[in-house]
């Protein structure tokens, strides 16, 4: 019973989450376009803080001592105030600074930005109670309600006075933060103590409970968990490099030209659309329900084997999903690359380096979709040993990254991040492979076969490749009818993919229906 409703939660969670991310990206991906330094020095900073203490805390059972767990949790506070004075400095006197005359107000945007990341950082206890007791509704609304808000005053901003510039953003990211801890707060306040609390026997009886306390004859901090964050914090820096590394050589290093920055940034943002609002969610979502369901470092031969079960099945869908997803994008990317920036931004995207590289980083999506599911088990299942060993093999690999994304970049320009993204990901996809086989080695279930796909199913994506391919080939004319008429090709071939997704993935549809678009939950 425990672990369907985690799977219930996990499979809400991700809806709701999706349709939170689009609304996100829709609304910041036309708002923020110049805001990328700043956004840089903002997640990096929440993302030091807070992950390794998110990956270790959400693994906290609801008997736990919550008032231990939550002493832990408020150290995300100093820590976040550490790194934002630290990275403040860095970007305000290391990393070059933007003309005044050209970018007023740079100064009171990496101070805005920094307090917004602090801001935040307050409601990270909340945070992990919501997520720990499935709390799914508040995470979605007190979000919407920040995004909304934030764009809405960026909006008004922008339309009345122009002139504050880079003010209007710097100010809209602390109401932003701001706006989310205020739900926060608010919804505890009169979440704790109430009926629907007790019921689901909510661990703190008053408002007061979450705030630090000492209490005697216990430890301050659950030493377990604190240990289990140490070596996720190691771990954290690590990821950072290699999720935001080109970043950090675009800014530090000055590889490409500001307008070759531009260029790569709105296909990565193009690129990145599907991993933000679906495959994050995903990542994020049943990262919760693996750490619920396994027990964290056993062998699967010392735990429930109903629920051993149930995670080797649902890996396997998740991984025949995200695939499936990842190889329509990388299929149909490489002939409507062209066609998509020429819609969004005219010839001067089209005609350019943009299409070439919305090609490579279709190919690059593929990647992203297999890592984030296989690293969101391997995570929730290994021991704290194993995750130290990870730890070196990440640094070895943040190293070459780096020096990859260096090289290549001076090669063959923008491409070059993404190539270098590419390796960085395979990888990392092929330690997590290991992993769960080895994992599941003595299991009558084999998740990794997610990743076979039947022969029609392979045929249609090689038809569906290269009928696009041969229509992108013949449109030679920038008019509308031979856009129109790629356009329906297009459509043909994705209708043909689908139908016979749905022929030759029974189980697949099923799972999606059950878990996903529906609330009655069935049995895998």
């Amino acid at each position: 019973m425990r672990t369907r409703e985690a799977l219930a939660s996990a499979a809400k969670l991700t809806s709701y989450s999706a349709g939170l991310q689009v609304l996100f990206r829709l609304l910041s991906f036309l708002l923020n376009a110049y805001t990328l330094r700043l956004t840089l020095l903002y997640s990096t900073v929440v993302f030091l803080a807070r992950e390794a203490f998110r990956k270790a805390c959400l693994n906290v059972d609801k008997e736990q001592k919550w008032a231990q767990v939550i002493n832990l949790l408020w150290l995300t506070v100093p820590l976040g105030v550490l790194w934002s004075l630290l990275l403040g400095w860095v970007w305000l006197h290391l990393v070059t600074t933007p003309d005044p005359a050209v970018i007023p107000h740079y100064e009171f945007g990496v101070v805005a930005f920094s307090l917004s990341a602090v801001v935040e950082l307050l409601s990270e206890p909340l945070w992990i109670l919501a997520q720990v007791h499935m709390l799914v509704r508040l995470k979605v609304i007190a979000e919407s309600l920040a995004i909304v808000v934030k764009c809405v005053l960026t909006v008004l901003c922008v339309t009345i006075v122009p002139h504050w510039g880079l003010n209007i953003f710097s100010m809209a990211q602390l109401l932003y933060s701001g706006c989310l801890l205020t739900c926060y707060i608010l919804y505890f306040m009169k979440y704790i103590g109430s009926q629907e609390a007790q019921r689901r026997s909510f661990p703190l009886s008053t408002v007061s409970d979450i705030l630090p306390k000492y209490h005697c004859h216990q430890p301050i901090i659950d030493l377990r968990l604190a240990v289990l964050t140490w070596t996720f914090y190691k771990q954290s820096f690590l990821k950072q490099v290699l999720t935001e590394g080109e970043r950090y050589v675009m800014t530090f290093l000055n590889v490409l030209n500001f307008g070759d920055q531009g260029v790569y940034d709105i296909v990565n943002n193009l690129g990145s659309l599907v991993a933000r609002f679906l495959f994050l969610p995903i990542e994020e979502s049943f990262y919760v329900f693996f750490v619920k369901v396994l027990e964290r470092g056993k062998d699967i031969g010392h735990q429930k084997q109903e629920d051993v079960s149930m995670a080797a099945a649902v890996l396997e869908m998740l991984m025949k999903l995200v695939m499936l997803i990842g190889l329509t994008i990388a299929v149909f990317g490489y002939s409507y690359s062209h066609l998509a920036l020429n819609v969004y931004g005219g010839s001067m995207l089209s005609s350019g380096p943009g299409p070439t590289l919305l090609r490579y980083y279709s190919v690059y999506v593929l990647l992203l979709a297999i890592n984030g599911v296989t690293e969101c088990f391997t995570f929730a299942a290994m021991s704290k040993q194993e995750v130290d060993r990870y730890n070196i093999l990440m640094l070895a690999l943040s190293l070459t990254f780096l020096g990859l994304s260096y090289c290549l970049t001076w090669w063959q320009g923008g491409v070059g991040f993404i190539l270098a993204n590419c390796l960085n990901m395979g990888l990392r996809i092929a330690h997590s492979l290991r992993y769960i086989s080895h994992y599941f080695k003595h299991s009558k279930r084999q998740p990794l076969r997610g990743l076979l796909l039947p022969v029609p199913l392979l045929l249609a994506y090689l038809l569906s490749g290269t009928v696009t391919a041969l229509s992108q080939a013949s449109w030679s004319k920038q008019c509308l009818m031979s856009q129109l008429i790629h356009v329906l090709v297009g459509a043909l071939c994705f209708t043909i993919t689908i139908v016979t997704i749905f022929f030759t993935e029974p189980r697949l549809v099923q799972f999606v229906r059950t878990y996903f678009l529906s609330q009655n939950k069935k049995e895998l």
